[in-house]
């Protein structure tokens, strides 16, 4: 087993980033593209070793251990810890992020020419920040990979980003910080009141049911902006539509998923008495989101900014599947986040290609796509019935589990949440259709070109995960089933049920 695989799987990127840095001051100032083709390079290769690293992890992973695995722990400062591990509900959301990363270096190969060396090094950032949220163990350890990761992504809206990058990134940064701010203050009080910054430790304290409704309420500030729940999600489509289109997949295949798993890592094993009384105020803000943003998708003119917005109905899923407190619940709400992961990333990168051909996103320019680019076509219908829910795709998994652990909860959810599914069928196959089949009626688009050998090569493997993880969704449940039956034990027990 390589020694300490947690710090080297999240620290990994850092070097790379460090790298990077070198390559400005070693490299002759004068040969910017051989900088720029060696930034790309390192980074690539830098995000595939952490690829591999973690890879090895989720191999070496005891699946039928519910607690934490490869722990290192060492003292830091002022009683807190550098402490580090992983459990059946963080460990793939670590190759969620490995996997994703190196996919948003080649596809921002050609299409970034600015500030390139810059771009990566954020990347790379990113990646270490993103890794170190679901391996950190300690409270503070925590808080500082989750708050550190708006920086990286604020620089990427802000500086690489569209023409109203600033004020989406600053929204953006304001948004997710106030939040924050609730939570750090909560994790103080906390900290002094059980005498220790160990999340484990924590997870075992019992807080006075009172104090736990506050504790809950400064929490979910934060993850629900995270993830992001109504009506907090304002800042999400804004910051979509201005990102470049790696920068959509991060935000979406993984940045949203830290809300998600906040919840589980927090709210429900440490406020399980707050989390039963605010189950109903979690259903209904979940079902507005799906409904509601479903029903403003279906408006948009711009594909980004419809995903933006189908984003936003499917993370009201993975609240519901949550708060619903039972296996199939918890199980359903991971699995969405994983298969989000890879089908909202897939999107991005679908709407990504047509723009960096024909420099919009407006639905009505397009039409009969599928003439000039049949091998795009074919790709761009999988992921969107992916996204719809398809049987046999990822997409379907996740949202009929959720559905089902909260049926047993609230049946009024349910029935309303479902008519959600028929809300996105409508937006999705709607935009489907206008932008890939009808008459090519636009002649800028006579020249259009097909998929090439580098988007053929982002999108095998985000298919292959799409339709792995439909046919055969126990890859994530044998892992993730020990750990979600202890969490879910032991929240029933702490409410009585």
């Amino acid at each position: 087993m390589l020694p300490n695989i947690l710090s080297v799987v999240t620290f990994l990127p850092l070097v790379g980033a460090l790298a990077v840095t070198l390559l400005r001051f070693l490299a002759r100032a004068d040969d910017k593209p051989a900088i720029d083709r060696n930034a790309k390079w390192i980074a690539l290769w830098t995000t595939l070793i952490t690829l591999a690293v973690s890879v090895v992890l989720v191999a070496q992973f005891d699946q039928s251990n519910p607690g934490f695995q490869f722990v290192e722990r060492y003292d830091w400062f002022a009683g807190a810890t550098y402490s580090m591990g992983v459990d059946g509900i963080s460990v793939l959301f670590v190759l969620l992020t490995a996997f994703l990363l190196p996919l948003c270096i080649v596809a921002s190969w050609s299409s970034i020419k600015e500030r390139v060396v810059e771009y990566m090094i954020a990347f790379l950032v990113l990646e270490t920040l993103v890794i170190g949220v679901f391996t950190a163990t300690d409270l503070f350890l925590f808080y500082i990979f989750f708050e550190g990761g708006l920086v990286p992504m604020f620089l990427i809206i802000g500086i690489w980003g569209g023409k109203n990058r600033v004020y989406a990134a600053y929204k953006f940064f304001l948004y997710t910080l106030l939040g924050s701010i609730l939570m750090l203050g909560a994790m103080l009080y906390m900290a002094a009141t059980a005498h220790t910054t160990s999340i484990p430790e924590l997870m075992k304290h019992h807080f006075d049911p009172e104090v736990q409704l506050f504790l809950w309420v400064a929490f979910t500030a934060s993850f629900a902006v995270k993830m992001p729940m109504w009506p907090v999600h304002t800042w999400l489509p804004d910051a979509h539509v201005e990102a470049p289109t790696a920068g959509s997949v991060i935000l979406a295949g993984i940045l949203l998923k830290l809300g998600g798993y906040g919840f589980l890592r927090f709210n429900l094993p440490m406020f399980p008495h707050a989390s039963e009384v605010f189950t109903p105020l979690i259903f209904t803000l979940s079902v507005i989101a799906i409904v509601y943003t479903s029903l403003v998708a279906f408006r948009q003119t711009d594909i980004k900014k419809l995903i933006a917005y189908s984003s936003v109905a499917h993370m009201g899923f993975v609240t519901m599947g949550i708060f619903a407190g039972n296996a199939i619940g918890v199980q359903g709400a991971i699995f969405q986040m994983l298969s989000h992961g890879v089908i909202s990333g897939a999107l991005f990168l679908c709407v990504g290609v047509v723009y960096d051909r024909m420099h919009t996103r407006e639905i009505a320019f397009y039409g009969g796509l599928v003439n000039r680019m049949p091998w795009y076509a074919a790709t761009f219908m999988l992921f969107t019935m992916a996204n719809v829910g398809l049987p046999g795709t990822s997409g379907f998994v996740g949202e009929i589990l959720t559905m089902t652990g909260t049926y047993s909860v609230s049946t009024w959810t349910v029935i309303v949440a479902a008519s959600g599914v028929i809300f996105s069928a409508v937006y999705a196959l709607t935009v489907y259709r206008r932008v890939v089949f009808g008459e090519m009626t636009n002649p800028k688009l006579m020249d259009i070109t097909d998929l090439d050998w580098r988007e053929v090569a982002i999108f095998a493997p985000l298919i292959v995960g799409t339709l792995a993880l439909g046919v055969y969704p126990k890859l994530v449940f044998a892992v993730t089933q020990a750990s979600v039956d202890a969490l879910v034990s032991t929240y029933s027990a702490a409410i009585g049920g």
